[in-house]
C-alpha cells in the first residue's frame, strides 16, 4: 500500500511532495495546510512553493537548506496539522456569456452528452467548483466538481489562439483562459472578467482553495461589464 506523503527530487533545487495519486478535495485540503504552514513559518531557504492537484513543488536554496531538512520540516508540519488554521474559502461568481461566437463548442458538448445547449448551460451554472490549482498560463484555474453529464473530450486539433476569458471543458475538467493562448478545450462561453491583469498589485484574481460559481449573462451585460473592467 502506497505511503503518503512521498518525497521526490526535482532537479538540483527542487523537492516534490506528493500527497496522493488522485484528484480529491481531502488531498487538496492537506496541500493547503502545508502550503499555508510553510508560508506562515517562513522556512529558511525556501524560494518558492507551487501547489498542484495532489502535490507541492518546493524550490529551495541549497546553501541554506537541503532535501532532507525540508522533508523533515514537512513531516513535522503534518504532525501539527491541528494547529494549522485554514481560512474559510470564498466563493467567487464569474459571469459568462454562453454559446454563439463566445462559446463555439457549446452545441458539440450538448450533442456529445445527449443534451440541449440550454441543459448544458443549466448544469454548468448549477455547480460550485473548487479551485484546485492555478497554472498553464497566469491565473488559469483548474476546477473540480464538473458534472459527469458534461464530460467531453478535448479538441482533436487545438486552436492556435483561444480568446482571453473563454470558458472551456476538457474531459472531467472545466476552466477559464485568462489570456489569449493556444488551447484544446471545448469552448462553451466567455467571461468579461479579467482573471489576470499585470497592472494590478495582485495581478491574479483567483486563488487555489477558494470556490467558483458561474452565472449566465446576456450579451448586453457582457459588453457593459467589459467596458467597466
Amino acid at each position: 500500500m502506497e505511503k503518503w506523503p512521498r518525497f521526490l527530487p526535482a532537479g538540483d533545487l527542487g523537492l516534490l511532495v506528493e500527497f496522493g495519486d488522485k484528484i480529491d478535495p481531502e488531498i487538496n485540503q492537506e496541500i493547503r495546510k502545508v502550503f499555508l504552514a510553510l508560508e506562515k513559518t517562513g522556512v529558511n531557504g525556501i524560494m518558492e512553493v507551487v501547489s498542484t492537484y495532489r502535490s507541492i513543488l518546493i524550490f529551495y536554496d541549497p546553501s541554506k537548506t537541503s532535501f532532507d531538512q525540508l522533508q523533515q520540516e514537512i513531516l513535522s508540519i503534518e504532525k501539527r496539522f491541528g494547529e494549522v488554521i485554514v481560512p474559510p474559502p470564498e466563493t467567487i461568481e464569474i459571469p459568462v456569456l454562453y454559446g454563439g461566437e463566445f462559446g463555439p463548442d457549446l452545441n458539440f458538448v450538448a450533442q456529445h452528452n445527449g443534451l440541449t445547449p440550454e441543459e448544458v448551460i443549466e448544469i454548468h451554472t448549477s455547480g460550485t467548483y473548487l479551485i484546485y490549482m492555478l497554472g498553464f498560463t497566469p491565473g488559469f484555474p483548474f476546477l473540480g466538481g464538473l458534472s459527469e453529464r458534461l464530460f467531453t473530450p478535448r479538441l482533436k486539433t487545438p486552436r492556435a489562439v483561444v480568446p482571453a476569458g473563454s470558458v472551456g471543458i476538457a474531459n472531467n475538467q472545466t476552466g477559464i483562459y485568462p489570456i489569449d493562448s493556444p488551447g484544446g478545450w471545448q469552448l462553451i462561453g466567455r467571461t468579461p472578467i479579467k482573471l489576470y491583469n499585470p497592472s494590478h498589485e495582485n495581478p491574479i484574481l483567483l486563488m487555489a482553495g477558494n470556490y467558483l460559481k458561474f452565472k449566465r449573462i446576456t450579451e448586453a451585460e457582457y459588453r457593459e461589464i467589459l467596458q467597466r473592467s
